[in-house]
């Protein structure tokens, strides 16, 4: 992966931090928790994948597998990534972890 490439998932990273530390909804919460008698520390974990578009792909914008149902290549991959799978999954021959969409493994 190249340097430009890294700077930017680093930006998205701060970008998402930023977010996260300027939500008003957040911020609110935060407080009425507080006024509970609790104190708050909020740890969140974003994980983030790239997949390199071949070329054909990319001109065109789409892929020369296309699924068919409600979900496209990229949210099967990210669903399994999760350790979901679906029925779409299944049929395909993606869902080897033995898990559903509405099942995930534990943790």
């Amino acid at each position: 992966m190249n340097q430009q490439v890294k700077d930017l998932i680093q930006k998205l990273g701060e970008a998402i931090h930023e977010s996260v530390s300027d939500s008003d909804q957040i911020a609110g919460v935060v407080r009425e928790i507080r006024e509970q008698g609790f104190d708050v520390l909020l740890m969140l974990e974003a994980t983030i994948g790239l997949n390199e578009l071949e070329e054909a792909e990319a001109a065109d914008g789409e892929s020369e597998d296309p699924v068919e149902g409600p979900f496209t290549r990229h949210d099967l991959t990210f669903l399994k990534s999760l350790r979901i799978t679906t029925e779409e999954q299944s049929a395909l021959g993606d869902g080897n972890d033995g898990g559903s969409a509405d099942k995930q493994s534990g943790t």
